[in-house]
Protein backbone atom coordinates (compact mmCIF):
# COMPACT_ATOMS: atom_id res chain seq x y z
CA UNK A 1 0.00 0.00 0.00
CA UNK A 2 3.00 2.28 -0.06
CA UNK A 3 4.48 4.29 2.80
CA UNK A 4 1.72 6.86 3.26
CA UNK A 5 -1.20 5.72 5.43
CA UNK A 6 -4.44 4.94 3.64
CA UNK A 7 -7.87 6.04 4.89
CA UNK A 8 -11.08 4.01 4.89
CA UNK A 9 -14.44 5.64 5.62
CA UNK A 10 -17.37 3.70 7.09
CA UNK A 11 -20.69 5.17 5.91
CA UNK A 12 -23.50 4.55 8.41
CA UNK A 13 -27.12 5.60 8.45
CA UNK A 14 -27.59 8.84 10.38
CA UNK A 15 -29.89 7.12 12.90
CA UNK A 16 -27.90 3.92 13.31
CA UNK A 17 -24.93 3.86 15.67
CA UNK A 18 -22.03 1.59 14.86
CA UNK A 19 -21.63 0.62 18.52
CA UNK A 20 -25.32 -0.17 18.97
CA UNK A 21 -24.96 -3.46 17.10
CA UNK A 22 -22.22 -6.05 17.40
CA UNK A 23 -21.08 -5.73 13.82
CA UNK A 24 -18.37 -8.06 12.56
CA UNK A 25 -16.98 -5.04 10.69
CA UNK A 26 -15.90 -3.66 14.08
CA UNK A 27 -13.36 -6.49 14.29
CA UNK A 28 -12.07 -5.69 10.81
CA UNK A 29 -11.72 -2.02 11.72
CA UNK A 30 -9.63 -2.96 14.76
CA UNK A 31 -7.29 -4.98 12.53
CA UNK A 32 -7.05 -2.20 9.92
CA UNK A 33 -6.02 0.28 12.57
CA UNK A 34 -3.28 -2.12 13.69
CA UNK A 35 -2.11 -2.12 10.07
CA UNK A 36 -1.72 1.70 10.11
CA UNK A 37 -4.90 2.29 8.10
CA UNK A 38 -6.85 5.34 9.19
CA UNK A 39 -10.57 4.66 9.74
CA UNK A 40 -13.21 7.36 10.00
CA UNK A 41 -16.94 7.04 10.58
CA UNK A 42 -19.59 8.98 8.69
CA UNK A 43 -23.00 9.22 10.36
CA UNK A 44 -25.24 10.18 7.48
CA UNK A 45 -24.53 12.15 4.35
CA UNK A 46 -24.24 15.74 5.62
CA UNK A 47 -20.45 15.85 5.99
CA UNK A 48 -18.00 14.58 3.37
CA UNK A 49 -14.56 13.53 4.57
CA UNK A 50 -11.91 12.46 2.09
CA UNK A 51 -10.84 8.82 2.07
CA UNK A 52 -9.27 6.31 -0.30
CA UNK A 53 -12.31 4.03 -0.04
CA UNK A 54 -15.69 3.94 1.66
CA UNK A 55 -17.56 0.92 3.04
CA UNK A 56 -21.31 1.32 2.49
CA UNK A 57 -22.50 -0.03 5.85
CA UNK A 58 -26.17 0.98 6.02
CA UNK A 59 -28.05 -1.68 7.98
CA UNK A 60 -31.26 -1.61 5.94
CA UNK A 61 -32.66 -4.07 3.42
CA UNK A 62 -32.55 -1.46 0.64
CA UNK A 63 -29.93 1.30 0.82
CA UNK A 64 -31.58 4.72 0.30
CA UNK A 65 -30.64 6.51 -2.93
CA UNK A 66 -29.24 9.44 -0.93
CA UNK A 67 -26.57 7.17 0.58
CA UNK A 68 -25.71 5.60 -2.76
CA UNK A 69 -25.12 9.03 -4.32
CA UNK A 70 -22.99 10.12 -1.38
CA UNK A 71 -20.89 6.95 -1.43
CA UNK A 72 -20.22 7.36 -5.15
CA UNK A 73 -18.28 10.54 -4.39
CA UNK A 74 -15.44 8.29 -3.19
CA UNK A 75 -12.89 6.71 -5.56
CA UNK A 76 -13.77 3.19 -4.35
CA UNK A 77 -17.06 1.99 -2.83
CA UNK A 78 -17.13 -1.34 -1.00
CA UNK A 79 -20.58 -2.92 -1.52
CA UNK A 80 -21.59 -0.09 -3.80
CA UNK A 81 -23.64 -2.50 -5.93
CA UNK A 82 -25.18 -4.54 -3.08
CA UNK A 83 -28.12 -2.19 -2.70
CA UNK A 84 -31.11 -4.55 -2.33
CA UNK A 85 -30.88 -7.71 -0.20
CA UNK A 86 -34.60 -8.39 0.19
CA UNK A 87 -35.75 -12.00 -0.05
CA UNK A 88 -37.60 -11.16 -3.28
CA UNK A 89 -34.26 -10.05 -4.72
CA UNK A 90 -32.07 -12.79 -3.26
CA UNK A 91 -34.16 -15.97 -3.13
CA UNK A 92 -34.65 -18.29 -6.09
CA UNK A 93 -37.17 -20.50 -4.26
CA UNK A 94 -40.14 -18.22 -3.52
CA UNK A 95 -43.71 -19.45 -3.98
CA UNK A 96 -46.94 -17.59 -4.72
CA UNK A 97 -49.31 -20.48 -4.05
CA UNK A 98 -49.98 -21.40 -7.67
CA UNK A 99 -47.05 -23.79 -8.16
CA UNK A 100 -47.31 -27.56 -8.32
CA UNK A 101 -45.13 -27.99 -5.23
CA UNK A 102 -45.88 -30.47 -2.46
CA UNK A 103 -42.91 -30.17 -0.14
CA UNK A 104 -42.52 -28.24 3.14
CA UNK A 105 -42.34 -24.44 3.12
CA UNK A 106 -40.84 -21.81 5.38
CA UNK A 107 -42.14 -18.30 6.10
CA UNK A 108 -39.68 -15.40 6.17
CA UNK A 109 -39.79 -11.64 6.12
CA UNK A 110 -39.05 -9.95 2.82
CA UNK A 111 -36.87 -7.50 4.72
CA UNK A 112 -33.54 -8.58 6.13
CA UNK A 113 -33.15 -9.63 9.77
CA UNK A 114 -36.87 -10.02 10.36
CA UNK A 115 -37.51 -6.41 9.39
CA UNK A 116 -36.24 -5.19 12.77
CA UNK A 117 -33.74 -2.56 11.48
CA UNK A 118 -36.54 -0.85 9.53
CA UNK A 119 -38.87 -1.11 12.50
CA UNK A 120 -36.36 0.60 14.80
CA UNK A 121 -35.52 3.27 12.23
CA UNK A 122 -39.11 4.15 11.39
CA UNK A 123 -40.49 3.92 14.90
CA UNK A 124 -41.14 6.71 17.37
CA UNK A 125 -38.14 8.01 19.37
CA UNK A 126 -37.56 7.49 23.09
CA UNK A 127 -40.10 5.88 25.46
CA UNK A 128 -42.86 6.21 22.86
CA UNK A 129 -40.81 4.06 20.49
CA UNK A 130 -40.27 1.45 23.19
CA UNK A 131 -44.02 1.30 23.83
CA UNK A 132 -44.70 1.11 20.10
CA UNK A 133 -42.37 -1.88 19.71
CA UNK A 134 -43.98 -3.63 22.70
CA UNK A 135 -47.44 -3.19 21.19
CA UNK A 136 -46.31 -4.41 17.78
CA UNK A 137 -44.54 -7.34 19.42
CA UNK A 138 -47.74 -8.41 21.13
CA UNK A 139 -49.69 -8.50 17.86
CA UNK A 140 -49.90 -11.64 15.69
CA UNK A 141 -46.80 -11.89 13.52
CA UNK A 142 -48.81 -12.76 10.41
CA UNK A 143 -50.50 -9.36 10.75
CA UNK A 144 -47.41 -7.27 11.42
CA UNK A 145 -45.00 -9.17 9.19
CA UNK A 146 -42.35 -9.01 11.93
CA UNK A 147 -40.48 -12.21 12.71
CA UNK A 148 -37.41 -13.39 14.54
CA UNK A 149 -35.00 -15.02 12.11
CA UNK A 150 -34.54 -17.81 14.68
CA UNK A 151 -38.25 -18.61 14.66
CA UNK A 152 -39.33 -18.71 11.02
CA UNK A 153 -42.48 -20.88 10.85
CA UNK A 154 -42.29 -24.10 8.81
CA UNK A 155 -45.38 -25.75 7.28
CA UNK A 156 -45.64 -29.24 5.82
CA UNK A 157 -47.35 -28.01 2.64
CA UNK A 158 -48.37 -24.81 0.87
CA UNK A 159 -52.01 -25.64 1.62
CA UNK A 160 -51.31 -25.33 5.35
CA UNK A 161 -50.13 -21.71 5.02
CA UNK A 162 -52.79 -19.30 6.38
CA UNK A 163 -54.31 -16.85 3.90
CA UNK A 164 -53.10 -13.89 6.00
CA UNK A 165 -49.50 -14.85 5.21
CA UNK A 166 -50.03 -14.98 1.45
CA UNK A 167 -51.73 -11.58 1.61
CA UNK A 168 -49.04 -9.85 3.70
CA UNK A 169 -46.48 -8.11 1.42
CA UNK A 170 -43.95 -8.07 4.27
CA UNK A 171 -43.80 -11.87 4.29
CA UNK A 172 -42.62 -14.41 1.74
CA UNK A 173 -43.24 -18.14 1.37
CA UNK A 174 -40.20 -20.14 0.34
CA UNK A 175 -39.55 -23.80 -0.37
CA UNK A 176 -37.96 -25.35 2.69
CA UNK A 177 -34.92 -27.01 1.14
CA UNK A 178 -32.73 -28.41 3.88
CA UNK A 179 -29.33 -30.05 3.61
CA UNK A 180 -28.98 -33.08 5.87
CA UNK A 181 -26.12 -35.22 7.11
CA UNK A 182 -27.53 -38.27 8.83
CA UNK A 183 -29.96 -36.90 11.46
CA UNK A 184 -28.46 -33.41 11.49
CA UNK A 185 -29.41 -30.27 9.57
CA UNK A 186 -26.63 -28.37 7.82
CA UNK A 187 -26.02 -24.67 7.28
CA UNK A 188 -23.12 -23.40 5.20
CA UNK A 189 -21.81 -19.86 5.71
CA UNK A 190 -19.47 -18.06 3.36
CA UNK A 191 -17.96 -14.91 4.88
CA UNK A 192 -15.78 -12.77 2.63
CA UNK A 193 -14.11 -9.40 2.23
CA UNK A 194 -12.65 -8.78 -1.19
CA UNK A 195 -10.48 -11.76 -2.11
CA UNK A 196 -10.31 -13.12 1.45
CA UNK A 197 -12.90 -15.68 2.54
CA UNK A 198 -13.86 -18.49 4.89
CA UNK A 199 -16.44 -21.18 4.20
CA UNK A 200 -17.94 -23.21 7.07
CA UNK A 201 -20.58 -25.91 7.41
CA UNK A 202 -22.41 -26.08 10.76
CA UNK A 203 -24.56 -28.92 12.09
CA UNK A 204 -27.64 -28.83 14.31
CA UNK A 205 -30.51 -31.03 15.41
CA UNK A 206 -32.83 -28.08 14.72
CA UNK A 207 -34.12 -27.24 11.22
CA UNK A 208 -33.19 -23.56 11.66
CA UNK A 209 -29.47 -23.62 12.44
CA UNK A 210 -28.31 -20.85 14.77
CA UNK A 211 -25.19 -20.31 16.86
CA UNK A 212 -26.98 -21.41 20.04
CA UNK A 213 -27.91 -24.85 18.69
CA UNK A 214 -24.82 -25.79 16.66
CA UNK A 215 -23.31 -29.14 17.66
CA UNK A 216 -20.36 -29.22 15.25
CA UNK A 217 -18.55 -27.45 12.39
CA UNK A 218 -16.46 -28.17 9.31
CA UNK A 219 -14.07 -25.49 8.07
CA UNK A 220 -11.99 -24.95 4.96
CA UNK A 221 -14.63 -26.14 2.49
CA UNK A 222 -14.43 -25.08 -1.18
CA UNK A 223 -16.81 -22.35 -2.34
CA UNK A 224 -19.16 -23.55 -5.11
CA UNK A 225 -18.75 -21.68 -8.42
CA UNK A 226 -22.53 -21.18 -8.52
CA UNK A 227 -22.33 -19.26 -5.23
CA UNK A 228 -19.51 -17.06 -6.55
CA UNK A 229 -21.72 -16.25 -9.52
CA UNK A 230 -24.54 -15.25 -7.15
CA UNK A 231 -22.15 -12.96 -5.27
CA UNK A 232 -21.20 -11.22 -8.51
CA UNK A 233 -24.83 -10.84 -9.58
CA UNK A 234 -25.82 -9.38 -6.20
CA UNK A 235 -22.83 -7.00 -6.21
CA UNK A 236 -21.24 -8.04 -2.92
CA UNK A 237 -17.69 -7.05 -1.97
CA UNK A 238 -18.14 -7.83 1.73
CA UNK A 239 -20.71 -9.91 3.54
CA UNK A 240 -22.01 -13.30 4.61
CA UNK A 241 -24.04 -15.77 2.57
CA UNK A 242 -26.07 -18.46 4.34
CA UNK A 243 -26.69 -21.38 2.02
CA UNK A 244 -26.88 -25.14 1.62
CA UNK A 245 -26.30 -27.71 -1.08
CA UNK A 246 -29.37 -29.81 -1.86
CA UNK A 247 -29.36 -32.34 -4.70
CA UNK A 248 -26.04 -30.87 -5.91
CA UNK A 249 -27.60 -27.41 -6.22
CA UNK A 250 -26.75 -24.29 -4.21
CA UNK A 251 -29.70 -22.96 -2.19
CA UNK A 252 -29.07 -19.40 -0.99
CA UNK A 253 -30.99 -18.65 2.21
CA UNK A 254 -29.74 -15.18 3.06
CA UNK A 255 -27.28 -12.53 1.83
CA UNK A 256 -26.16 -10.07 4.50
CA UNK A 257 -23.87 -7.08 3.93
CA UNK A 258 -23.78 -6.12 7.65
CA UNK A 259 -23.02 -9.42 9.45
CA UNK A 260 -22.85 -9.40 13.23
CA UNK A 261 -20.57 -10.86 15.87
CA UNK A 262 -21.28 -11.12 19.58
CA UNK A 263 -18.55 -8.95 21.08
CA UNK A 264 -19.46 -10.18 24.58
CA UNK A 265 -18.56 -13.74 23.59
CA UNK A 266 -15.73 -13.54 21.07
CA UNK A 267 -13.57 -16.65 20.74
CA UNK A 268 -10.28 -17.36 19.03
CA UNK A 269 -12.04 -18.75 15.95
CA UNK A 270 -13.95 -15.53 15.30
CA UNK A 271 -10.86 -13.40 15.92
CA UNK A 272 -8.81 -15.54 13.51
CA UNK A 273 -11.51 -15.09 10.85
CA UNK A 274 -11.41 -11.31 11.33
CA UNK A 275 -7.62 -11.25 11.11
CA UNK A 276 -7.68 -13.23 7.86
CA UNK A 277 -10.49 -11.24 6.24
CA UNK A 278 -9.01 -7.86 7.24
CA UNK A 279 -6.28 -8.18 4.62
CA UNK A 280 -8.97 -8.14 1.94
CA UNK A 281 -9.05 -4.34 2.19
CA UNK A 282 -5.73 -4.19 0.30
CA UNK A 283 -7.48 -4.89 -2.99
CA UNK A 284 -9.60 -1.76 -2.56
CA UNK A 285 -6.69 0.53 -1.61
CA UNK A 286 -4.56 0.10 -4.71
Amino acid sequence: MGNSPKTVAILLHARQKFSAKNYFLRLLVDEWQKQNINVLFLNGTKVFKAADAVVLHVNLTVVPEEYCRFANRYPVVVNGRAIDISKRRVSMNLLDGTEDYHGPVIIKTNQNSGGHPEQCLNGLPGPAGWLQRKIVGAMPWNWTGRLSSSAYPIYDTMAAVPDAIWQNPRLVVEKFLAERKDRLYCLRQWVFFGDREINVRSFSEQPIVKAANIVGREQGLPVPPQLRKMREELGFDYGKFDYSIVDDRVVLYDANRTPTANHNNLNSRVRAIALDLSSGIAGFLG
